[in-house]
């Protein structure tokens, strides 16, 4: 074989694992499915959302592993929270290792923190015996003084040794107000329509969803460059505000009002839909008519 046979072997071989690596873009949608969130601290699943993954055909479960947070003195990152793996999740379903990292992480860089994650999630699946897995997804509220340290602490997790032997995917969440920034590094975005609104002005808006707090960042989603799921509150939010116990929930009307508009400004979104999270008391707040429509493509 001559030189210029190889050569040209070379640069198409280095063209294709840079295009491998590059964020997948509007140009490759994601596949259709349907999608839950789980989002307690042991995997324990009972019949009625065992039916719930068979009936809505869910073949995506977005798990929270741990968090990540500042250590007691601010010196450095920690994990918290660990998952525990008390049952299993049938064959067909793909895992998604999910961490929720808090933003005053992302204050400065931490050397060693992208790899110290991904080794974690890696070694989590090989004890628990979890194989259906090939993406990871980080859950940030990144601002416009932590975008730039979070988008290279994404570069970095993509590029560790450990994620380009277990995985081919990295995904993260994407609030409301993070449409307005240059899109992350990652294959694509998990788009939050939740805790949309200020807590502190609960009597005015339901703070978890409320189609008003929605309505000004439906321009922005044409636009967007990367490919976005789209992921609806079911869940339920307790406080105790002076004294008085608040319970906020969504009604069906409004996830389905808002999903409507969101589709309306950008259809490809339906391919991929997710609601926040499973559990049986968040199943039994709605009628199943409502599920169906939530996850109609």
């Amino acid at each position: 074989m001559n030189r210029s046979v190889i050569s040209t072997l070379l640069i198409s071989l280095l063209l294709l694992t840079a295009c491998q690596r590059q964020p997948s873009g509007r140009g490759k949608p994601l596949d259709i499915g349907n999608a839950v969130y789980y989002w307690r601290t042991d995997l324990r699943l009972d019949s009625t959302e065992r039916a719930f993954i068979r009936q809505y055909n869910i073949n995506k479960v977005y798990c929270r592993y741990f968090d990540v947070v500042m250590s007691d003195d601010g010196s450095e990152p920690k994990p918290n929270a660990t998952i525990t793996f008390s049952d299993t999740l049938p064959d067909s379903i793909e895992v998604i290792p999910t961490v929720y990292i808090t933003e005053d992480c992302m204050h400065q860089q931490h050397e060693g923190l992208a790899e110290k994650l991904v080794s974690r999630i890696a070694q989590m699946n090989e004890t628990n015996d979890i194989r259906n897995v090939s993406e990871i997804q980080i859950d940030c509220d990144y601002t416009s003084r932590s975008r730039k340290i979070y988008y290279d602490f994404l570069k970095a997790i993509a590029h560790t040794p450990a994620f380009n032997r277990h995985f081919t995917r990295l995904s993260t969440t994407i609030r409301l107000h993070q449409l307005s920034m240059e899109a992350p590094p990652v294959d694509y975005g998990a788009l939050m329509v939740y805790n949309t609104g200020d807590p502190r002005k609960w009597e005015q808006r339901n703070p978890i969803l409320d189609y008003r707090d929605v309505h000004p960042y439906l321009s922005r989603l044409d636009s967007y460059p990367l490919p976005l799921a789209a992921a609806y509150p079911v869940f339920v939010w307790v406080r105790e505000i002076s004294g008085v116990r608040v319970e906020h929930s969504v009604e069906a009307e409004e996830i389905l009002k808002v999903k409507k508009a969101i589709e309306a400004e950008r259809s490809d979104i339906s391919r991929s839909i997710i609601t926040y999270h499973l559990d049986k008391d968040n199943i039994n707040r709605y009628k199943s008519e409502t599920y169906e429509e939530i996850y109609h493509h």
